[in-house]
């Protein structure tokens, strides 16, 4: 699995106008700068975002953007969603079916519910993640983060049928 440049890089941006003032405006180039960043992608970023309806644009002298609602009200899930998607969904099989119309293994399928098992995991904590928790430094991310791996390993345990031997 791995994470996309483009879904990185969003995050970096949107993480910046949170540590450095969600209500205040932002411009692309400032936070190119800051990011390490070309302006053409941050420019290509903040379009997606602002479309996605996580930040809005200011015009004027004083332009940029800003977020669109609270850093504590956008989750990480959300920002994924909109700027790659998730690892695993209903489609995945369809992309994966190899030379064959339909993957060989449709009928019965382990990996399909390995995958399936990790996506629901990773929600569980994305969901559960939003902007302003990733302002924590890392020792407070770690915290939080085995809070919620927890609560996540709990509650998918509880969701996982048990076999009975007879």
């Amino acid at each position: 699995m791995k994470l996309s440049a483009q879904e990185e890089y969003g995050l970096r941006c949107l993480l910046y106008m949170a540590r450095h003032g969600e209500e205040r405006s932002h411009s692309i180039p400032e936070i190119s700068r800051a990011e390490g960043l070309s302006v053409p992608n941050v420019a290509k970023l903040m379009r997606i975002l602002r479309l996605g309806g996580l930040v809005q644009s200011v015009r004027g002298q004083a332009g940029g953007y800003t977020l669109a609602r609270p850093a504590s009200e956008i989750t990480v899930a959300e920002v994924l969603s909109l700027l790659g998607g998730s690892f695993f969904n209903a489609h995945f099989c369809d992309r994966h079916a190899g030379l064959e119309r339909s993957c060989t293994h449709a009928g019965d399928c382990s990996l399909k519910i390995l995958w399936a098992a990790v996506q629901k995991n990773l929600d569980a904590i994305l969901t559960r993640t939003t902007l302003r928790d990733l302002l924590k430094n890392e020792q407070e991310m770690k915290g939080f983060l085995q809070q919620l791996v927890a609560a996540a390993g709990a509650e998918a345990a509880s969701s996982v049928p048990r076999l009975s031997v007879s």
